[in-house]
């Protein structure tokens, strides 16, 4: 009797997690196939607007820079901005990296980005293997960018997922 109830307890544990890992494909599966939605989008812009506000107030800049995302860009990048030869700047980001966590895209790699197109715009590439100057630290400090790190810190993406009880 009691083999038959464990024989049982672990085909039903089985079946739950089997469930599980079919669920957790498709959901991986939807997200590389669908564009982002609408509530990530909204956010993405408002955040972009904000930004555009601050470089305005703290740098008297009115530039606005396109900021695209991007299921291309290699895994280890989270975004990137760029400069090309006829003046153009773009920030891209990466699509993979929101469904870790959408607050580090959003709060850190953004402005991050942000701060790269607007050393950009002095045309400031004395040092070209290091684009985290102080100027660049500074301006990201100013456009409220959490971590002005010079590379991304994956304990920031888990404990900024994790929650904490007192």
């Amino acid at each position: 009797m009691f083999i038959k109830r464990l024989n049982l307890f672990f085909f039903l544990i089985t079946i739950l997690a089997s469930l599980f890992l079919i669920y957790s494909w498709y959901s991986n599966y939807q997200f590389k196939n669908s564009p982002l939605n609408k509530n990530i989008l909204e956010q993405i812009n408002k955040k972009h607007k904000t930004l555009e506000k601050l470089s305005y107030i703290k740098f008297n800049i009115k530039r606005k820079f396109p900021v695209i995302v991007s299921d291309k860009m290699p895994s280890k990048l989270f975004g990137a901005a760029t400069y090309s030869k006829n003046g153009e700047i773009e920030i891209y980001l990466n699509k993979k990296h929101f469904q870790e966590s959408l607050d580090y895209m959003i709060n850190d790699v953004l402005p991050h980005e942000y701060a790269h197109a607007l050393v950009f715009l002095d045309r400031d590439f004395k040092d070209r293997k290091d684009g985290h100057t102080q100027k660049w630290q500074n301006i990201c400090k100013a456009l409220e960018g959490l971590r002005c790190d010079r590379f991304v810190n994956h304990n920031d993406i888990i404990i900024g997922k994790t929650i904490f009880f007192k």
